[in-house]
């Protein structure tokens, strides 16, 4: 689990150290850097994946904690299938004072260990060239042991979802890919693959767990995954099914009535919100231990219950054992981890809330703490205190 992430010139950000949990929401005004941090996590994955940050092709003599002549066909891969963030100039910090060699860092803690990558600022290239790799070191400064672990943190190479805030829509056919969705259990950063995966895996079963949604009628990821969409709305069912002869698969929902279930629907002839939730439980639902998640705005055109939901779902993943670090911008989601807190499914420290806000030149970082009754120990001037404000105006 990653328990700290740092970037340098990176961004929104000159400089950010920010603490991780197993459950990290991100809040805080529109473009405040929130995406940011999720785009640091997939860009250092998407380079890895890539084999750009391939330690075994970097030079021993290079490795260490001062930038010096490295692996110039290595680096941070900006574009590819999980971020697509342009050339250098497109993500090194916005800042006048900074000169024009400034180097672009990127470092995790993970458990006793730190990892650590630096590049070179090519404001034309899509690839900066990597400087250096730190060598993971524990809290005393030892060297990790040998090993491939000892130089590849365990998030490049975990079970991994990130799933963008564009999100698929509603349509009657999704992709059939057999290497994204069953050969590397991928549901694709827009979600574009969770169909086909539903198809393949539906007899799988959720291991047991706080995953497990009580109201399901089996433990198979396909009555699972019913049972937290039925959270959303109440009766729904869904297929997934593989086209003969093409390479599609086919979403339909039907519903429990009075008088048992209606026809197949097509994702068009119901709400928008289902299709656009679907991909946020089945990437939860198939975490496993050690898992990590990446989440853009899950609540997006949910009715508040629905919201509320999220944040309990999105609890029992880390509850389960996976890593959860999601962008919101919902004040149901955030209460509904307080009221997790409360009832005792994750602890106060399994738990961060991170807020931020800009001003266009710098992000500043709250960071209210949670204790065991789901109290926060500060609320911080515009963190999801618009409620109020109007109250107060009304009563005026």
């Amino acid at each position: 689990m990653i328990d700290c992430l740092t970037l340098q010139n990176f961004k929104a950000f000159q400089f950010l150290e920010l603490p991780l949990a197993p459950l990290t929401l991100l809040t805080g005004l529109n473009s405040s850097g929130k995406s940011s941090v999720l785009q640091s996590i997939a860009l250092l994955r998407q380079s890895h994946e890539a084999g750009d940050l391939d330690p075994s092709r970097y030079p021993a003599d290079a490795r260490g904690d001062a930038p010096s002549a490295g692996a110039t066909d290595q680096g941070f891969l900006l574009n590819g299938e999980l971020v697509g963030l342009g050339t250098g100039k497109d993500v090194l910090h916005d800042d006048d004072t900074l000169p024009d060699d400034v180097p672009i860092s990127l470092a995790v803690d993970e458990g006793p260990y730190h990892y650590g990558w630096v590049v070179e600022y090519d404001a034309a290239q899509n690839l900066l060239p990597l400087l250096a790799m730190e060598l993971p070191r524990d809290a005393e400064g030892a060297s990790a042991p040998a090993g491939p672990e000892a130089v590849t943190p365990a998030f490049l190479t975990a079970p991994f979802q990130y799933l963008h805030a564009d999100r698929i829509s509603p349509a009657e056919f999704y992709p059939r890919d057999h290497h994204a969705a069953i050969g590397r259990g991928f549901l694709g950063v827009r979600g574009e693959h969770t169909v086909n995966f539903l198809r393949h895996h539906a007899d799988t079963p959720v291991p047991a767990g706080p995953l497990h949604h009580p109201g399901a009628t089996s433990d198979l990821l396909r009555d699972q995954a019913a049972a937290w969409m039925g959270d959303l709305c109440p009766g729904v069912n869904f297929g997934a099914d593989a086209i003969e002869g093409t390479d599609a698969v086919q979403l339909s929902y039907d519903f429990q009535g009075p008088l048992g279930r209606t026809n197949r629907r097509r994702p068009s002839n119901v709400g928008f919100g289902l299709t656009y939730a679907l991909p946020i439980v089945v990437a939860c639902l198939s975490a496993r231990a050690g898992s990590l998640i990446l989440l853009e705005n899950p609540e997006a055109h949910l009715h508040p219950h629905g919201q509320t939901r999220m944040a309990v779902l999105a609890v029992a993943a880390a509850a389960q054992g996976a890593q959860v670090i999601m962008e919101t911008h919902s004040d149901h989601v955030i209460n509904g981890v307080r009221l997790a807190v409360k009832r005792g499914r994750l602890t106060p420290k399994q738990a961060a809330f991170h807020y931020f806000r800009g001003d266009g030149t710098g992000v500043e970082i709250v960071s209210p703490r949670i204790d065991g009754d789901g109290m926060l120990d500060r609320w911080p001037t515009g963190f999801f205190d618009e409620l109020e404000n109007t109250l107060e105006q009304l009563l005026v």
